[in-house]
């Protein structure tokens, strides 16, 4: 046999095991999932307008003041919207929450390559990759935590806007898709010895 023959086999015999349709069906819904959190946390950054409190709206990027016959009035300077420490919390918060997303990312790239290429290697990509997304989870609390803290003032359940429970909902997912694909990988992997 050649040696490209034999390299080839000895390729073929690192693989893993072959994944069950129910694990492969899981751990796509756990990718379908983080994708989804990456695309409302995206959607919800550039956005920025998270809470509205009487006649003001305040967001991670402007502050704006609204009246019912005119058009809303958007101010990029955030001092201007006489909440001490705004300007500067509202640039950990931005900073954090877009943070979240890129390693939300990198970790969503790490769970398709292991789920798509198979070999010995993919499961500690796998656990990479869930580890990222908890990461990515820290980071979008630390964020809406430290908007919320800034603006505890202002806060009424009812004037948090579609972006902010999109941010909200993003970060819930991040963790969920976290603890999931760690339990996922640690169950499986017990399962495989």
């Amino acid at each position: 046999m050649t040696s490209l023959g034999v390299q080839a086999q000895r390729l073929l015999a690192q693989r893993r095991p072959h994944q069950s349709f129910f694990e492969s069906f899981i751990r796509t819904l756990i990718i379908l999932c983080a994708s989804l959190a990456v695309i409302l946390s995206s959607i919800s950054i550039c956005d920025g307008h998270w809470l509205l409190a009487e006649d003001r709206l305040f967001g991670l990027w402007h502050f704006c003041t609204t009246s019912n016959q005119t058009a809303p009035h958007c101010l990029r300077d955030l001092s201007q919207a006489h909440v001490p420490g705004l300007a500067w919390g509202m640039v950990l918060a931005r900073s954090l929450a877009t943070l979240a997303v890129v390693v939300a990312i990198f970790g969503l790239e790490f769970l398709m390559v292991a789920q798509v290429c198979e070999d010995l290697h993919s499961r500690h990509k796998w656990a990479m990759g869930s580890v990222l997304l908890l990461v990515s989870f820290i980071l979008s609390f630390g964020a809406l935590l430290s908007f919320l803290i800034l603006l505890r003032n202002q806060v009424r359940l009812i004037g948090f806007t579609l972006m902010f429970w999109s941010e909200f909902t993003a970060c819930f997912l991040f963790f969920l898709n976290a603890i999931s694909g760690l339990h996922i990988n640690s169950v499986t992997h017990s399962r495989g010895r």
